[in-house]
């Protein structure tokens, strides 16, 4: 299928691995030029290379920049003023008792996980609303639906993103600018390596139990490829997605319970 998107411009933040990646390469793969972005500059610029190795002809800007920061954001902006396309992405803070965690622990995650992605938002929608062509992807967590105490740090701030999003969506959506948030869970990444550290360090178990553990937490009985959610991120990026907007996609292997 050809999803209508060749040639528009991404900003993809937090591209430089893991499923910021995935995205970039999968808008990449439809000929969608990118600003990726990372705060590790050599990791970002070795990414940088396999992609434009991946994708000849697909203009690929790296800028190194921490998307929490104003400054950050405006190097973003000056890379690509009107891009198409904004992914908004960073990682979660540590995993802890939401009850005890600092006033600054709560004021970093609500920086990093809502907003940071409301300022880079807000920057870029008036223009999308005037070309009448936006596409706006918050990856956000399963956590935001169904929350856990050592993942409520993150969940909250994720939670209200998605809220203001939601009414965002509602104003923009007759100027074909759709705002919509893909909700992932136990995605083979760094992220899910890091948990299985954790786990195995505080049940005193292997690194190999620690995972299948998580593993066994999944309807699908697998973790999810990178690459399968940066395909549904690239649809909903297109132009054949116009008529979902507001909407929380769960990318995680039919695990979650509810019904809506």
């Amino acid at each position: 299928m050809d999803l209508g998107i060749s040639g528009r411009r991404a900003i993809v933040c937090a591209s430089s691995r893991g499923l910021g990646r995935a995205c970039a390469d999968a808008l990449a793969g439809e000929g969608v030029d990118l600003v990726i972005n990372g705060r590790e500059p050599e990791r970002l610029k070795h990414t940088a290379a396999e992609l434009r190795r991946a994708h000849p002809g697909v203009v690929i800007t790296a800028v190194a920049a921490d998307v929490t920061t104003i400054e950050g954001r405006e190097a973003l902006l000056a890379s690509c003023p009107d891009p198409d396309i904004v992914i908004t992405n960073n990682a979660g803070p540590t995993p802890g008792p939401p009850l005890s965690a600092s006033y600054q622990a709560w004021s970093e995650a609500l920086n990093a996980n809502m907003l940071a992605a409301l300022m880079l938002i807000g920057a870029v929608v008036p223009a999308m609303t005037e070309r009448r062509f936006g596409r706006i992807v918050n990856i956000t967590s399963a956590m935001v639906t169904t929350p856990r105490t050592p993942l409520a740090i993150s969940a909250g701030p994720r939670a209200g993103l998605t809220a203001v999003c939601k009414a965002i969506s509602l104003e923009v959506a007759r100027h074909n600018v759709t705002i919509n948030n893909l909700l992932p869970e136990r995605f083979d990444t760094d992220r899910q390596r890091y948990m299985a550290q954790r786990d195995s360090a505080a049940h005193g178990i292997t690194y190999e139990e620690a995972r299948q553990r998580l593993v066994d937490t999944i309807a699908a009985g697998r973790m999810g490829r990178p690459e399968e959610f940066g395909a549904t991120c690239a649809f909903v990026c297109s132009a054949h997605a116009g008529y979902m907007s507001g909407m929380n996609i769960h990318l995680d292997g039919g695990s979650y319970p509810g019904l809506v």
